[in-house]
């Protein structure tokens, strides 16, 4: 393994083995061979980790508090399982209980009232990216708490996701390389921190804004379907018109009823291209802007644990040194002042126990920067997704426009009962006559 966290496997996941007696040794993780810092993973191998499903169950609790459940479903654990999004919050808890220095992407937000079919799917769908993200992360996809979430299939599967991390300590108390960290880490790791860290905020606002657009293509697709789909109809509405014709018009007659005849079946062909129209925006939903969506999910998570590095332990580190140079100079000044023995002794204690702190902090920081470090690694191993979106925009495009293609050269001669008894169009015109058409 590349990652310094290897957990064991849970034997028994109704029983989880926090309640079971074990020794300390057996909470610390295996250290790996190697040097731990690289990881030698591929985007096919991360993608082949798990395939994870998330299906909405239909409604069915109660009359007025209707929960929403979703079948989740694990192609690498071979189970289904019911889960609301209250257990994903736990999930989500837990795990940045337990791995504070790694990506834990975020979960979409919880809408308490009026949440339309459409939050609904949309939720969905970001649970989806999620738990495939998680599924597929080194550290996560070995450790016992995705393999309760993914296949325990209990009523209280929230309390057992409590119960695994209860007592266990984070991924710092448990890896056997924290304490060796820094040993591994590069000497200019904080220049290297600033400057990943720059480039992926660089690359996260570029797929930002090409998720939109790609968003608003896909928009086109379906509003272009309904356009299409209204304009066959109208169609259809003229060709059926029942109204009489004028008698001043009587001449035309033959004319006007061969034209409604012809213009009555065209609303089929327009239909289906509507359809052709429907399914190539879906398909762009499917195949390019939920894979954007996955990679901003990704990149989102890594600018968090940017903040939490931050936030977290340098801001404690900062403050304990703080605290340790207020306690020197009151030492300095109770040796001054000469003061009694015992308050000296109770401030020296306590310098020692601070001393002791910052070591903890050093260490946690440096470890932080080791956990960094693989996180980065991990998401340029994704950046070939690129190519992979853009395949699947490409493909959509060629096939959708095919298709489309297709149904247009169909009905092309269908039109040409349109032009019958003209002797100056006897087939159906390609481009206007020439002059400007709208001239006075």
């Amino acid at each position: 393994m590349s990652y310094c966290v290897k957990e064991r496997a849970c034997s028994d996941l109704a029983k989880p083995p926090v309640n079971e007696p074990r020794e300390p040794e057996q909470f610390l993780m295996q250290a790996p061979q190697g040097n731990p810092l690289l990881l030698s993973h591929t985007l096919q191998e991360l993608l082949s980790k798990d395939s994870v499903q998330v299906e909405l169950i239909p409604e069915k609790k109660g009359l007025f508090l209707k929960h929403v459940e979703y079948e989740v479903s694990s192609k690498r654990f071979k189970c289904s399982v019911y889960r609301r999004y209250n257990d994903f919050v736990v999930f989500h808890e837990m795990l940045l209980q337990k791995f504070p220095y790694r990506m834990v992407p975020a979960l979409p937000p919880k809408r308490m009232l009026g949440a339309d079919r459409e939050f609904i799917e949309s939720r969905r769908r970001a649970l989806k990216r999620f738990i495939n993200l998680v599924a597929r992360h080194p550290p996560f996809s070995e450790d016992v708490l995705l393999k309760l979430f993914l296949s325990f299939s209990g009523s209280d599967v929230q309390n057992k996701l409590r119960e695994l991390v209860q007592g266990v300590g984070d991924e710092f108390m448990t890896c056997r390389l924290a304490t060796q960290a820094k040993d591994f880490l590069p000497a200019d790791i904080q220049a290297q921190f600033a400057a990943s860290r720059e480039l992926i905020r660089n690359i996260y606002n570029s797929f930002y804004k090409l998720r939109d657009r790609a968003e608003r293509i896909a928009s086109r697709a379906i509003d272009n379907a309904s356009d299409l789909l209204i304009f066959g109809k109208e169609l259809s509405a003229l060709g059926s018109d029942t109204t009489p014709l004028p008698s001043w018009a009587a001449l035309n007659n033959s004319t006007w009823g061969t034209l409604k005849q012809a213009l009555k079946g065209l609303s089929v062909e327009f239909a289906l291209l509507a359809d052709k129209a429907v399914q190539q925006g879906k398909q762009e939903e499917n195949d390019v802007v939920e894979k954007l969506n996955l990679f901003l999910d990704l990149l989102q998570s890594y600018k968090d644990l940017c903040e939490r590095h931050e936030k977290g332990v340098l801001h404690k580190h900062q403050r304990a040194l703080r605290k340790y140079s207020m306690m020197k100079k009151q030492m300095m000044s109770a040796t001054v002042q000469n003061k009694e023995p015992e308050s000296v002794e109770q401030l020296e204690s306590r310098i020692v126990e601070q001393e002791n702190a910052i070591l903890t902090m050093e260490l946690r920081n440096y470890f932080s920067l080791y956990c960094l470090h693989q996180e980065t690694q991990l998401i340029h191993i994704y950046l070939p997704l690129t190519s992979h979106i853009l395949g699947a925009f490409v493909n959509s495009q060629i096939q959708g426009h095919k298709e489309m293609s297709k149904v247009w050269n169909e009905l092309k001669p269908k039109l040409s009962c349109l032009f019958v008894g003209s002797s100056s169009m006897p087939t159906p015109p390609l481009s206007p006559p020439e002059g400007n058409f709208f001239s006075n």
